[in-house]
């Protein structure tokens, strides 16, 4: 029995998302398969790539052979390098790989904090200029009651006058 290492489309139309897996040769491309080895998803940017580098390079030293895709796929992901028995290097899936959930939250939380901070500062800017706006306002408004208060006598005499 041949072994290959190659792509299984999954997910809906127009929206595919891909399983490594290790499968007999006759088999087809969605059918029957021996092993889950990764998952390859080229939708998000940068695409997702996660393969279980120890399974396929055991799948490789066993004598499954990878298509072109798989290939490239197990050589970003620093597998194909292991086989080879290149230096074990840094993975280079780690910039082509989703970010961690922790690592999206994180960010988010920043993002929140650096708007709800820049609002907030705003708010203070803004309670500082209505503040001045008011006092302002104050000192006229010492002024307009002395300016009323003749014509209220005014209005008072008269009255008195009349009557």
């Amino acid at each position: 029995m041949a072994v290959k290492l190659r792509l299984m489309r999954m997910g809906k139309k127009k929206q595919p998302t891909y399983r490594v897996v290790a499968a007999d040769s006759r088999s087809p491309r969605d059918g029957r398969f021996i092993e889950i080895v990764g998952v390859y998803d080229p939708r998000p940017d940068p695409s997702s790539i996660r393969i279980d580098n120890d399974r396929a390079v055991d799948w490789l030293r066993k004598g499954a052979q990878p298509t072109e895709s798989v290939r490239k796929l197990l050589e970003i992901s620093g597998a194909w390098g292991t086989f080879r028995g290149d230096a074990p290097s840094e993975p280079a899936a780690e910039p082509a790989s989703k970010p961690a959930k922790a690592t999206v939250a994180k960010a988010t939380a920043k993002a929140t904090a650096k708007a709800t901070a820049s609002k907030s500062t705003a708010k203070k800017a803004t309670a500082k200029k209505a503040a001045a706006t008011k006092s302002a306002p104050e000192a006229d408004d010492g002024g307009e009651p002395e300016a009323e208060a003749p014509a209220d006598e005014a209005a008072g005499e008269n009255p008195e006058e009349s009557g």
